[in-house]
């Protein structure tokens, strides 16, 4: 679907784009083909399209893959999403919030591939939502605000290494990631975009039962970012554990959250559960 294209078919049917949903239509030939190509899709796989939008990257999906389900909000465009891929049978087209139907529908991800230009107001809590586990999409490739992006793919010590960086790092190890031109978009967005590819770790890093921990210590220790992060979690520690538990994983008393790893968070919250003394 070409920028005329588009243009011509919002103007017919009237659509005034909202921007609290976030509705910035990718409409490069190019930048579509480099997102479809990133997702290596292969004619049995699975995918999950959120905000399919007009459907410029459904179209490619539903060329290369076998099954599309796709989550849209609006209800003007899944009129028009259902008149342009009608009689298509690869298509499930869902008319719903993606974000709370996620929330509701807990189901078993780990056959799909998420491939999407993410709503950018929601992209964030999307992805925190699907990355539960075991459960979670076998592979992410989806166009964000670069600012979100840059956190996915961040490392420690980096101003943008933070609380969305550790949750989806502990189920995905990033890939890799590429601009995309704000002028690639219709309308033009007032931030830049990029997309980034996520794999999920062939191993899981925490059993389920030990996630809501892992969640609670990432989240306690950069609740503010500047202060020590052992003295953060001493509202949910005792002081005695917490030393016991700083010394087995060779960490400074004095050390920030932001300067600590992944597989050192991970190591963290082995050790506070398995300690018989430790108030979680």
């Amino acid at each position: 679907m070409t920028l005329s294209e588009m243009r011509q078919l919002l103007e017919t049917r009237d659509i005034q784009l909202t921007k609290s949903l976030g509705q910035n239509f990718l409409h490069d030939t190019h930048q579509l083909q480099r997102i479809a190509g990133a997702a290596e899709l292969q004619p049995a796989d699975k995918v999950l399209e959120i905000g399919p939008g007009l459907g410029p990257l459904t179209d490619h999906l539903l060329h290369q893959a076998g099954e599309v389900m796709a989550i849209e909000k609006d209800a003007r465009l899944v009129q028009v999403l259902t008149e342009r891929f009608k009689g298509n049978p690869a298509l499930n087209l869902l008319h719903a919030d993606a974000l709370d139907l996620l929330k509701r529908d807990k189901r078993d991800w780990s056959e799909w591939k998420l491939v999407s230009n993410l709503p950018y107001s929601v992209a964030s809590p999307i992805l925190v939502e699907l990355c539960q586990g075991a459960l979670s999409p076998q592979k992410i490739v989806a166009t964000l605000q670069l600012e979100v992006a840059q956190r996915l793919m961040a490392k420690p010590s980096g101003k943008d290494y933070g609380v969305l960086t550790l949750l989806v790092q502990l189920e995905y190890e990033p890939v890799r990631s590429f601009k995309i031109p704000a002028g690639c978009f219709f309308p033009k967005p007032a931030v830049d975009s990029a997309c980034i590819v996520l794999e999920r770790r062939s191993t899981l890093l925490l059993s389920d039962a030990l996630r809501p921990v892992y969640v609670r210590i990432v989240k306690r220790a950069f609740s503010q970012r500047r202060k020590m992060m052992f003295k953060l979690l001493k509202q949910d520690w005792p002081p005695e554990v917490l030393d016991a538990v700083r010394e087995r994983v060779g960490l400074s008393p004095q050390v920030r959250a932001e300067a600590v790893g992944l597989n050192t968070f991970v190591e963290l919250t082995r050790l506070l559960t398995a300690n018989p003394n430790a108030t979680t």
